[in-house]
């Protein structure tokens, strides 16, 4: 049972303008530890220590926290209650879904469904809807937006529905900015002001992997999957292994050409290099003081790049000037700025604050070293320096197929393709730009690059250059407050001329909404079967993401974006070759036209103002016409409609029971895929648009839906039936049992191939149990919780891989799908596994962390595996079948 908080003594008062606060002090507990803990453990601390009740969290927890330097190394527990849980609507419409289900099931089992309630605050942000669909017009966002709502009414009405039915759930419409920067800008707290007066340190878990954006602020936040956020909105700790932190000494400034998105290239590149999946990153050094506070959300964006959990920067001056940049309310940030230096959790680089302990080796970079590079062609820690870019995109055409290859035969490199567009005849060779793209919170928070991409178009637009009509230009800024400063520097209209016109405030080409390209485009590209890049500001540029067509997909800033839309190629040097003529034929250079780092902050000095943000969000917080305008049903419980292809009743509760079932034993199941490396939640459950010969689509052809209006399967996430279709169907996907990519499998039994959710569909039907076997970072990329979802729903009961990315591991647990790992040195090719033989895995009577678990196959294999349950709750979750079945237990107790 709960027992009274022990840790009542450290409770100190605070008086602020008048005002008199109270806050559990760590410096209080008189423990010479805290001091060298890291600043995001100190964070950690201050939860448990405020949250203790001898039950949830206990005394005990407390003291492996402080003994952080020995007990990180020994992968010990602990329990975390996060201040708040973010949304974005791909993965918080299922959320949603799923709530609705759960007050069905509460409402069924006897209890009642009223419990089903946020318990903590739930901001949900409407930003990964909207298309790319209209480009290079003046009214592209507002027929975008249109586009938008009528695609996405029934899933919009569903959200509204929910903002009324549930307590403490705020929705921020669509049309309104990407989530992580709305929560940059407005959503974070950095200081909570709980009951009795009680201050605490603002902390969030959040349904997409770039929460870790707002760790920039000072602000300990995460991905988890939509099933843990769910059950951290229900009142749950989260259960986490007390994390190794790496700490990054940064040094010197930024060099005149370099961006804060080449420093984050460069960042990734070194800390995927390390290694620091599941640890947290802290940075420190005098080097913090030169980036601004938007460089670092831009670099603790990238955490899920690279790798890690979170790319902290503890608060300083910085944090406190930009929230009065930002025109947060003169009295939070007061007592802001004095509860931190309270709690010893602020930081100073004047020599009188000793640096924390860190785990192993302190790296370092000289941010004067940096210099401009773009990441790709495949992942975002492929890092090419600007200037071997040309030299590297012609290695990659020549290179086995792979993360740097192609296999493109010396024959064919030099291949070109004729097309007609808009009355005149163009050319697409190998490396030709067919989408470029100023997208993504990663850099549109950042008001230097994006600045530096308005006076590189004003610059360009001086010399008489332009960007060839067909390749697809967009901009899709995170908040209206980049359109009010791009109107104060004067760079709009650049922007509009080379076809960098507003396309709505979402995520869209980042997640792959880049819409369609021109039919003519689309078949000069297939005729030949070409190369053709997309260069986006984004965070992500896995293949078959950004668009089906564009093969080579290179991450770079904004002004680099604008840069290479000028050039129509990436196969260019731009230290000798030009990027244009200008109106006398002269030659015009990338340097002719590229702004400094100075001349644009001066400009960003001069434009930024406090009341701009205040007037943005004021009138978000009102919401716009469309979203108050969209009707919505009312009540407790949610009607469904069987007919709706976008919200489905999911069966994950049906036949829920009240007490724990025993796990059915795995025996003879068949392996429904065999993958490799690198298997991304992009592969397992894409983001993109429905094939049309996919199981989605003739789903939906059965339900009457026309091809014109199937969406993506983003928009569909609230569908289980489509969601389910939708697993695996990605075009790139390499599974090891057919020939070639695609989304294929063998039905063992019969030797069919058939697509991989038909085969799934005759494996349950026939009572067949499923498994699937892959290689390392099974399930890196974006925290979906439908790459969990999907294969739960599919059959599979396990998945046995090399190693697993940390989000997608906890969201097969939240599934009850068993995670298990080869032990070191091994994979499947070196124990024999040819895929086509059946699989038993032997459950143990008794849980244990770690254990071994022995898995046989029906021709006589025999190896052991480790059981990855980290933690007892996660033990506890798979017993009941996942979390949401045993938090809607608890709840019923």
């Amino acid at each position: 049972m709960e027992k009274a908080n022990p840790f009542e003594s450290v409770v100190k008062e605070l008086e602020v303008d008048g005002q008199t606060y109270k806050y559990f002090s760590l410096l209080a507990l008189n423990d010479e530890r805290v001091q060298k803990l890291p600043f995001s453990i100190r964070v950690l601390l201050e939860s448990a220590l405020r949250n203790c009740d001898e039950f949830n969290v206990k005394s005990s927890d407390i003291e492996t926290i402080l003994n952080w330097t020995e007990s990180s190394e020994k992968d010990l527990e602990i329990p975390f209650k996060p201040a708040r849980v973010l949304l974005q609507d791909f993965t918080g419409v299922p959320a949603v879904v799923d709530l609705a289900a759960m007050r069905d099931a509460m409402t069924r089992l006897g209890g009642d469904p009223e419990k089903i309630n946020p318990l903590c605050p739930a901001d949900l942000v409407i930003d990964h809807s909207v298309q790319v669909d209209v480009a290079r017009t003046s009214d592209a966002r507002e027929r975008n937006e249109e586009l938008e709502f009528q695609r996405n009414q029934e899933r919009f009405s569903f959200l509204k529905w929910g903002q009324s039915a549930f307590n403490n759930f705020l929705i921020v419409p669509p049309g309104s900015g990407i989530v992580h920067q709305v929560n940059l800008e407005y959503l974070a707290r950095v200081v909570f002001r709980g009951e009795n007066g009680v201050l605490y340190p603002d902390s969030v878990v959040g349904t997409d992997s770039h929460t870790t954006m707002i760790n920039g602020l000072g602000v300990v936040g995460w991905g988890v999957g939509g099933i843990e956020a769910e059950a951290v909105m229900l009142g749950q700790t989260i259960s986490m292994v007390l994390p190794k932190v790496v700490g990054f000494r940064l040094t010197g400034s930024v060099p005149p050409e370099t961006t804060a998105t080449d420093v984050v290239l460069t960042i990734t590149q070194m800390l995927r290099k390390r290694g620091v999946v599941g640890q947290f990153v802290e940075f420190f050094g005098p080097g913090c003081q030169s980036l601004t506070l938007a460089d670092r959300a831009t670099v603790a964006n990238m955490s899920p790049e690279y790798g890690a959990t979170m790319g902290y920067f503890p608060i300083d001056d910085q944090t406190i000037d930009y929230l009065k940049s930002t025109g947060r309310n003169s009295h939070n940030v007061q007592f802001i700025e004095q509860y931190l230096k309270s709690q010893g959790l602020y930081r100073v680089y004047d020599g009188s604050q000793p640096d924390p302990n860190y785990s192993g080796a302190v790296m370092e970079l000289d941010l004067s070293t940096v210099r401009p590079c773009l990441a790709g062609p495949k992942r975002p820690h492929d890092r090419v320096e600007l200037t071997h870019m040309k030299k590297d995109f012609n290695s990659c055409l020549q290179n086995p197929v792979g993360f740097k290859g192609y296999a493109i035969s010396e024959d064919k490199r030099a291949s070109t393709s004729k097309f007609n567009f808009e009355g005149q005849e163009y050319e697409l060779s190998q490396g030709s730009v067919v989408i470029a793209a100023i997208t993504s919170c990663t850099n549109t928070s950042n008001p230097d690059v994006m600045l530096a991409a308005g006076l590189l178009a004003k610059n360009a637009v001086a010399k008489g250059l332009s960007v060839k009509p067909y390749i697809k230009t967009s901009l899709s800024p995170g908040s209206g407050v980049v359109t009010r400063y791009f109107e104060l520097a004067g760079v709009t209209d650049y922007l509009n001329q080379l076809g960098f016109t507003l396309s709505g405030y979402g995520c869209m080409t980042c997640i792959g909404n880049s819409g369609e390209l021109h039919e003519t485009v689309s078949e000069a590209i297939t005729k030949e079967d070409l190369v053709v890049a997309s260069v986006l500001s984004g965070n992500r540029n896995f293949e078959g993401r950004v668009h089906p067509l564009t093969r080579a997909n290179y991450l770079a800033s904004p002004p680099l974006v604008v840069a290479y839309a000028l050039a129509g190629t990436v196969n260019i040097d731009f230290e000798t070759e030009p990027i244009g003529q200008d109106q006398d034929g002269n030659s015009v250079f990338l340097r002719d036209i590229w702004p400094s780092r100075d001349e644009v902050q001066k400009v960003t000095q001069s434009v930024i103002k406090p009341e701009m943000f205040k007037e943005i969000y004021d009138l978000i917080a009102k919401g716009t016409d469309r979203w108050n305008a969209l009707d919505a049903p009312q009540g407790k419980l949610y009607q469904w409609d069987e007919k709706s292809t976008y919200i489905h009743d999911p069966p994950f509760f049906k036949g829920m029971t009240k007490e724990v079932q025993d796990r059915e034993p795995i025996q003879n199941a068949y392996v429904l895929a065999y993958f490799g490396d690198s298997i991304t939640t992009d592969h397992i459950s894409p983001a993109g648009n429905i094939s049309k010969t996919s199981p989605a689509a003739k789903y939906l052809i059965s339900k009457g839906v026309e091809a014109k209006d199937f969406n993506s399967y983003g928009a569909r996430r609230g569908n289980d039936e489509i969601m389910a279709r939708g697993t695996f169907a990605n075009v790139r996907l390499v599974n090891k049992l057919v020939e070639k990519p695609g989304p294929k499998t063998v039905h063992i039994p019969s030797g069919e191939v058939l697509e991989i959710f038909d085969a799934s569909a005759r494996y349950i039907q026939d009572a067949q149990q499923l498994v699937i076997l892959a290689g390392q970072e099974y399930g890196s990329g974006s925290s979906r919780d439908w790459a969990a979802k999907g294969p739960f729903l599919q059959g599979v009961k396990a998945v046995i891989a090399e190693s697993f990315e940390r989000i997608h591991r906890s969201n097969l647990i939240g599934m009850g799908i068993l995670p298990l790992q080869f032990n070191p040195g091994q994979n499947g090719e070196s124990v024999g596994l040819k895929g086509t033989e059946q699989i038993s895995i032997e459950l143990p009577e008794s849980y244990e962390v770690g254990q071994q678990v022995t898995v046989t196959t029906s021709t006589g294999l025999n190896f052991q595996t480790v059981l990855r349950l980290d933690t007892q709750p996660e033990i506890t979750y798979y017993k009941n079948g996942g979390i949401l079945p045993y938090v809607l237990r608890k709840l019923l107790q």
